[in-house]
């Protein structure tokens, strides 16, 4: 059997990877760079519980204990490590707590620590750009062959019932199925396939270079800029780096991923609110600023599985901001699925393409 996967992110990678351990000839189809979109601009955080009362919990229940389970299979260091979530706010000007000692010795005064929200055991986080590219070498240990090219179009047999393998830059590749990995970019191929609509979520980021000074904890604080409340996120990495993400919006986004750009207000931004949160959020630390768009679906779930009225086109697309955690049950189900017929651990019904 052999299956195209169009989109080399990490939903793309961790099926590729899947694929590859039941034997699967496969072919990852990527124009640009493995991880060059929001798999490589994500903030990685990894949470067990937290879409709990979800159709979600049991995707990502099963996608945590891969996360931890795989850097005992696969060659590679991509930062796997367990960490402690807070939630919290910076305080206004006028509020008496902007005097007051943060309770995490890194953080500047004001910054208040309101509760813990993840321990070691129910949070964590990984490198998602190291994780992706982890995760597409081992698939191509395995046999699996990433090509750089184009995608162009979804090849049909005769009667165009049903898809028989993708077209790209300068030639056909045939496929015995075909799966569309590749975030809000899924919809180019919607001229040949019937999928639901697709948002995108820009998240522009700011990554500093704090060393060792700063504790493994994820903080989730809220904080106003301009009159405007916002939501901060801060993750540490083991690698000594640390990012920060503000600011979201939902907008369209460029044809091509290429092109994706930090927008100079949102950086601005950014980086006004990081220097209030620490005094090692420095100008000169800063390591990268950079922005993703990530795939949102209407009804905030992932389409995952086969596309209505045909057999052998699949789609994995829409996971919003659980991309990096989701991917690794997202690989193994829709692996499953494509050569069994059937999945084992988790069940796609909920996030069936057909149900938009």
């Amino acid at each position: 059997m052999r299956v195209v996967i169009c989109g080399g992110g990490v939903i793309g990678a961790c099926t590729a990877y899947f694929l590859s351990r039941h034997g699967v000839d496969v072919i990852v189809v990527e124009r640009t760079e493995v991880a060059a979109a929001a798999s490589g601009k994500a903030g990685g955080f990894l949470a067990r519980d937290w879409c709990a009362g979800t159709p979600l919990d049991a995707l990502a229940r099963r996608s945590f204990a891969l996360h931890a389970q795989l850097p005992e299979e696969i060659a590679g260091d991509w930062g796997h490590r367990p960490m402690t979530a807070y939630s919290g706010f910076v305080a206004d000007d006028n509020d008496p707590r902007r005097n007051t000692p943060s309770a995490l010795d890194w953080l500047s005064d004001g910054v208040v620590i309101a509760q813990r929200i993840g321990t070691t055991e129910t949070t964590a986080i990984v490198h998602p750009q190291k994780f992706t590219s982890a995760m597409m070498n081992a698939a191509i240990v395995q046999g699996a062959e990433l090509r750089r090219t184009r995608f162009t179009g979804i090849v049909r047999d005769g009667d165009g019932a049903r898809a028989k393998g993708v077209e790209v830059d300068d030639s056909i590749i045939e496929a015995d199925a075909v799966v569309i990995a590749m975030g809000p970019w899924s919809l180019l191929a919607a001229n040949w396939m019937s999928l639901p609509a697709l948002y995108a979520q820009r998240s522009p980021s700011i990554v500093y270079d704090t060393g060792t000074h700063v504790s493994a904890d994820a903080l989730f604080l809220e904080t106003k800029i301009y009159g405007e409340t916002t939501s901060v996120e801060v993750f540490p990495r083991p690698d000594g780096s640390t990012y920060v993400t503000a600011c979201p919006d939902t907008g369209a986004f460029p044809t091509d991923p290429i092109d994706v750009r930090p927008e100079p207000n949102s950086m601005k931004w950014v980086e006004e609110i990081s220097g209030r949160l620490s005094p090692l959020f420095r100008p000169e630390k800063i390591i990268a600023k950079q922005a993703c768009y990530r795939p949102v679906t209407e009804d905030g779930l992932p389409l995952i599985g086969r596309v209505p009225q045909d057999e052998r086109l699949y789609v994995a697309t829409g996971h919003s901001v659980w991309g990096i955690l989701n991917a690794p049950a997202t690989g193994e189900a829709l692996a499953e699925l494509i050569v069994e017929g059937a999945t084992r651990n988790v069940d796609l019904a909920p996030f069936d393409p057909a149900r938009l």
